[in-house]
């Protein structure tokens, strides 16, 4: 049996869905190598999670990521959201409880938003005005 977790990350609209399972320390999204992941002032963002806990600690996995919705940064987000929580979840299913705990420690101490979604989602338009609180500017003349 393939050991294998699939576990997903969102920012916004953006979805990202990251299979996890044994194997060489490849990391790709939609189909690329992490290190063409475009846009390239971004990817030091996605390689966060990568950089934070070592290569060493991703030598045993392969993490395909596929991602869906949002903008290029949302997607960024949700990625290396997806990336950070399938390798917990990994470490928690067929590693050990202390190595996952340790992984956990690091990421969250680093940025919360990791391992956590962020529930914040654009607010909807209403009437008497341009956008969600502004109003129409009043006049008496």
């Amino acid at each position: 049996m393939v050991k294998s977790v699939q576990v997903f990350g969102r920012k916004k609209t953006a979805t990202a869905v990251a299979h996890t399972k044994e194997g060489n320390g490849m990391i790709k999204v939609n189909g690329v190598p992490v290190d063409l992941v475009q846009p390239a002032t971004l990817r030091y963002k996605l390689l966060e999670p990568v950089l934070l806990l070592g290569k060493k600690r991703f030598e045993g996995v392969d993490i395909r990521v596929r991602c869906r919705g949002g903008g290029a940064t949302a997607r960024i987000y949700a990625i290396r959201q997806a990336v950070s929580k399938s390798l917990v979840a990994y470490y928690q299913k067929f590693v050990d409880e202390t190595s996952k705990k340790e992984i956990k420690d690091i990421l969250l101490n680093y940025d919360k938003g990791l391992l956590i979604a962020d529930p914040r989602r654009c607010e909807p338009k209403k009437f008497g005005g341009p956008g969600a609180r502004a109003r129409y500017q009043k006049s008496y003349r």
